[in-house]
């Protein structure tokens, strides 16, 4: 017998209609690809694109590092739990088959595809749960696709579509649990939910059991087999889950030795921005976005009245819906949507599981009938006071009500016409085929006007409101090529630059640099690289490149390139400069620390000085630390202000005076160069006088602090040894006491030739191993420029691995003379563990399996065939 075309249909419909209307908004709104505006906003060209880049760099054989170690960010970070998060998707791998300097349009057709999967498998989910129109079916499908936390939080935050498909397809795994159907399927879809985004399919797997609970409430079975369809959907959820343990683990454990960050504690919206949110074209980023089209609100609106179905399905799906949406209103409920962890940023990413609840009880009011005119009334009297409540908040702009108008209109003409194909009449009836064809269009046209103009318009907002970066073009062209000419890792480091384009600049345009920016930045470089002067952004989680010479040296950063500020951005104004490469002589990854050098110092032991810290790194002293003498821009002292250190407040010149600015001077030895630290001003720095045509020091840095800035080199001392610095601030910020350091580069280079001399005289580098030769009898301790992040173990000769040591953060190893071979190994912490869960949930599934199948075919002609649960 052949199967129903039904589901089939309505998935093709879906799938078709999202991409539609996706593809019209962004032409709509003349965004990438289809216009000159960027889609990389925030996170999306920081962090997704750029790990969408370096695993294409895998795919190709062409990274620095492999699964375990990402070698090209932070001076070496875990990669596991980056994979984890951001590159498990089984989309994810079809940046491959783009060109490298293509991976912008490759992540928009990822982008696209998965959303147009969702409401493939929404449409299935609907038919699956009841029957009705196949083409109903597609359009709802196509609703919760499209719906508003697609279009204003997800589409730049490509990982988490995965939870966005995994919601219908665990819901129907829920379905055959329930009937005993498929188990090592249902098992092996909720573990390839849970790889692909184990963030949203926590979130997914949460609604899927609250659907399955109400759909065993409405089966009214007898408590035996109500006891056994939950046992058999528990069991595989668990099963599902564990076999995902080993990726899920180590996503965990990375979490844990993480940058904590910087959030905000959770704040409920205002009750006429939820509902504001609820309507088409408003927009907002701290807001859940509701938005699943007009047709789909009012059929869920109209469930209560719909008196056809049965009442305890209206009471059912009705009161889901309503409690889950005040879950996200409740602080211990948002906090258990996000597994008890608050979110940085957007603070309500479980927004599409209402939207899912939304489509589902609108499918509901359908699929026993068109509603009625009394059931179309009291949803439309209920929309009527939504948009009347939501008419008070801000996010409705004037735009959204004819939007909203011709919604209305929309829908309910075609469903009223809908209704009319089921007054009896006989199938032959011309008017019948009409009136569904006339509601058809009507109704799928509603669906596509209203969700390109919501679409349009959050594209369009976005911009306004976030970061945005440009594609790759010939600023990254001309960084990715001098990066590739000065390569020599692992013998030194190339860093991509201070002058960042994005958040993991070595990720797309090569070198191995401290830049890095990941929910998984560990704790260790958060707190190394800003002592050492660096600065971050994005709450701790996105640290950058610090271009000092001192840091070179002791993390092996051979060359260096140099950009110009990056014109798609506003921050700083072009200086005439082009894309350079410096190099200096610096010591091997690995050198050897003289004896009493201990191999038990933590970050905790550096100073309030990034000077004297860099020196304790070092192992020598190179820096004068002067006194200062701030001015503001009158001329007069500034007084001391109140800040996160000790500093003197510099104010922005005054309008009257504003030839004069703020200047910071001391007194250095003549000849040495001049670095300026101020992590909490923003603008410029320069050296004043006959110098003032030296570097230009760029700072950024806000209130309330989400970034601080990094460390600047300004020049050379003159003969007179005044420093005199000239500050054009942005906004008030401080000058901290110690501000300024003196680099003696002559001390520097002789530091440098000694840590070389004693250094290793080889070092290899293979993904998770790192192999060093030193110089025979070498004692004291050897230490490898790589922070000291949970997982590594070091072994000297054939000694069995312990544990590595650190110093100030730094790998570090004691060496007792008697061998000249060091080998440090990475394994990521909660792999094991995560092992063996999976091999016992592996166990599990073949165990169930079997069962299964002996079960099957000792049953199969001595039970009757069992009525499915709907």
């Amino acid at each position: 017998m052949p199967r129903p075309t039904g589901p089939r249909r309505a998935a093709l419909l879906a799938a078709l209609l999202t991409v539609t209307t996706l593809c019209a908004a962004d032409a709509v709104a003349r965004s990438f690809p289809f216009g000159p505006r960027t889609r990389s906003v925030n996170d999306l060209g920081n962090q997704y694109l750029p790990f969408h880049a370096h695993l294409w760099d895998l795919l190709h054989g062409r990274s620095d590092g492999g699964l375990l170690m990402n070698w090209q960010s932070g001076f070496g970070a875990s990669f596991l739990p980056d994979l984890g998060t951001y590159l498990t998707s089984p989309f994810a791998l079809l940046v491959a088959v783009f060109p490298r300097d293509g991976t912008d349009l490759a992540v928009y057709v990822i982008t696209v595809l998965k959303i147009a999967c969702a409401g493939a498998a929404m449409a299935w989910l609907l038919l699956r749960l009841r029957p009705g129109r196949w083409w109903t079916a597609g359009l709802l499908g196509a609703s919760y696709a499209l719906c508003g936390w697609t279009v204003a939080t997800a589409v730049y935050n490509v990982m988490w579509l995965d939870g966005l498909i995994a919601l219908p397809l665990l819901c129907l795994v829920g379905a055959w649990t329930l009937n005993g159907r498929r188990p090592v399927l249902g098992v092996l879809v909720v573990t390839a939910a849970w790889i692909a985004n184990f963030y949203t399919a926590y979130m997914a797997t949460l609604a899927a059991g609250l659907v399955v609970l109400l759909r065993l409430w409405l089966s009214g079975l007898p408590r035996r087999q109500t006891l056994a369809a939950a046992g058999r959907a528990g069991l595989t959820f668990a099963l599902g889950t564990g076999l995902a343990a080993p990726l899920v683990t180590v996503v965990y454990f990375g979490s844990t030795h993480a940058s904590p960050g910087r959030f905000r504690d959770f704040a409920p919206v205002a009750t006429e921005d939820l509902a504001a949110r609820l309507l088409p074209t408003t927009y907002s980023f701290g807001s859940p976005a509701l938005h699943v089209g007009t047709t789909a609100l009012l059929l869920a609106l109209a469930l209560p009245f719909q008196r056809s179905a049965p009442a305890r399905v209206r009471t059912g799906w009705t009161l889901l819906v309503a409690g889950v949406t005040l879950s996200m209103q409740w602080g211990p409920t948002q906090l258990l949507w996000h597994a008890f962890a608050t979110p940085q940023g957007s603070g309500y990413r479980e927004a599409f599981v209402v939207c899912a609840l939304l489509v589902v009880a609108a499918w509901h009011s359908l699929s026993y009938g068109p509603p009625d005119r009394r059931a179309l009334g009291a949803a439309g009297t209920l929309l009527a006071l939504i948009a009347a409540l939501a008419s008070r908040s801000d996010l409705v702009r004037p735009f959204a009500w004819p939007v909203l108008l011709l919604a209305v209109a929309g829908a309910l003409g075609g469903l009223a016409l809908l209704g009319r194909t089921d007054a009896g009449r006989p199938l032959a009836d011309g008017r019948r085929t009409g009136a569904a064809v006339l509601a058809a269009a009507l109704l799928i046209g509603t669906q596509f006007g209203e969700a390109t103009a919501t679409s349009a318009v959050a594209t369009r907002m976005r911009l306004g409101h976030m970061d945005d970066y440009a594609p790759w073009g010939d600023r990254q062209a001309q960084q990715a090529e001098a990066v590739a000419q000065a390569d020599g890792w692992p013998r030194y480091r190339t860093d991509p630059g201070r002058e960042q384009t994005v958040g993991n600049d070595p990720l797309t345009v090569g070198g191995q640099g401290a830049q890095y920016y990941s929910s998984h930045t560990s704790d260790v470089l958060f707190r190394l690289l800003p002592a050492l002067g660096g600065g971050w952004t994005s709450g701790g989680r996105s640290l950058q490149s610090l271009d000092n010479a001192v840091t070179d040296v002791i993390f092996s950063v051979g060359a260096r390139v140099h950009s110009p500020p990056d014109p798609h951005q506003n921050w700083f104004p072009q200086d005439g400069s082009r894309v350079t490469v410096s190099r200096q002589e610096v010591p091997p990854l690995v050198t050897v620390r003289p004896a009493g050098t201990s191999a038990h110092t933590g970050v905790s032991a550096f100073g309030p000085s990034p000077y004297r810290n860099q020196e304790l790194l070092l192992g020598t002293r190179v820096y004068t630390v002067p006194r200062l003498t701030v001015r503001t821009g009158d001329g007069k002292p500034a007084d001391r202000g109140e800040d996160e250190r000790p500093g003197v407040r510099v104010d922005a010149p005054r309008p009257v005076t504003a030839g004069r600015k703020p200047t910071v001077t001391a007194r250095c030895p003549a000849g040495t160069e001049v670095y300026l630290w101020a992590p909490h001003f923003a603008g410029t720095a320069r050296l004043a006088g006959d110098l003032a045509g030296g570097p230009t020091g760029r700072f950024r840095s806000d209130r309330p602090v989400t970034k601080i800035a990094a460390m600047q080199r300004l020049g050379t001392v003159p003969a007179s040894g005044q420093v005199r610095i000239e500050l054009s601030p942005d906004r008030t910020g401080t000058v901290p006491d110690g501000a300024v350091g003196c680099l003696d580069t002559a001390r520097l280079r002789a530091a440098a030739e000694r840590l070389t001399a004693t250094g290793a005289t080889a070092v290899t580098v293979d993904d998770g191993t790192l192999r060093a030769e030193l110089p025979e009898g070498s004692l004291g301790t050897a230490v490898v420029a790589v922070p000291r992040i949970a997982g590594w173990r070091c072994a000297t000769g054939d000694d069995p691995a312990v544990p590595a040591g650190q110093r100030y953060g730094l790998i570090a190893v004691p060496l007792d003379g008697s061998s000249a071979r060091l080998t440090c190994t990475f394994h990521p912490p909660g792999l094991r563990l995560g092992m063996v869960v999976g091999g016992a949930s592996l166990l599990g599934l073949i165990l169930l399996g079997t069962l299964t199948a002996v079960r099957r075919r000792q049953d199969a002609d001595a039970l009757p065939r069992r009525e499915e649960i709907v």
